[in-house]
């Protein structure tokens, strides 16, 4: 049975769990050979939920190898470009192409306003946005060179409206927006499309260790704002393969004409 990415080659950061393993593993079954990406160690103590590891990062290859696919997993991180430019070369040389870019990697710092130090507002950017540039700046001329291709910049709901008691993850979230449209105006005449995806809350990792506390930690500071984003849908929160539904559709030529677009997947919750 042939699948909608057969021949193609697909790169994911923030592979080892999560969205990432969810695009990593749909993608592969749609035919696609994997290049991704991981820091697998934790990052800073001001992150609530526990980090990544070598043994997530091996899990996700395993399961892209279940589907038959290829998969080139590799420690790194997304603050690095000349890192991640090494990571993806070699991946491209190995597999001769890169027609998909999921630019997923990210981390979330619950904070009231004035908890925010300067060091969290800049990790999260330096993460958030200067790494989805980054991903963009390392892998594009690769796109470029197979003829055409999609991005894929994986923003937020807090990208959408924003998400209280985080500053830095709404300031962030939104210049991926930026970044999207931008990105997609230089690089539509080579045939590349740049897309965004904006997910709600998404039962991953991220929700796990002290994140669930910290949440309802912050939000005594100002409990009326609690009320924002609540879905239409009876559906609460979504799946990670739910985003990874959305993603192949971009990835996919089923999706041949759109670009500058930013999808929500929040159950209308940017509209509560």
């Amino acid at each position: 049975m042939s699948g909608r990415l057969d021949g193609k080659v697909a790169f994911i950061t923030g592979v080892a769990r999560g969205q990432g393993r969810t695009h990593a593993v749909r993608l592969a079954s749609e035919g696609a050979d994997i290049i991704g990406l991981d820091l697998a160690a934790p990052i800073a103590d001001a992150i609530p939920y526990d980090a990544t590891t070598p043994e997530d990062l091996e899990e996700t290859r395993r399961l892209v190898e279940a589907e038959g696919r290829r998969a080139l997993l590799s420690v790194g991180d997304v603050r690095d470009l000349e890192g991640m430019t090494k990571i993806v070369d070699e991946g491209v040389a190995e597999l001769g192409r890169l027609d998909i870019v999921c630019a997923n990697a990210g981390i979330c710092i619950p904070e009231t306003w004035d908890a925010v130090t300067p060091e969290t507002f800049g990790l999260t950017m330096d993460i958030n946005t200067t790494g989805v540039w980054n991903t963009v700046m390392a892998t594009a001329h690769h796109v470029i060179a197979a003829g055409g291709g999609s991005i894929i910049l994986t923003s937020s709901y807090a990208g959408k409206k924003m998400q209280p008691f985080m500053v830095h993850y709404t300031a962030s979230k939104h210049a991926v927006v930026g970044l999207t449209r931008a990105f997609a105006a230089e690089l539509g005449p080579k045939n590349v499309r740049v897309n965004s995806v904006h997910p709600g809350g998404v039962a991953t990792p991220m929700g796990g260790g002290d994140m669930v506390a910290q949440l309802e930690k912050v939000a005594e500071s100002n409990p009326p704002l609690n009320l924002m984003g609540t879905t239409f849908t009876e559906q609460t929160w979504a799946e990670p393969e739910e985003i990874s539904n959305v993603v192949a559709f971009l990835a996919s030529d089923e999706a041949k004409f759109i670009s500058a677009e930013h999808i929500g997947i929040d159950g209308g919750a940017q509209y509560y």
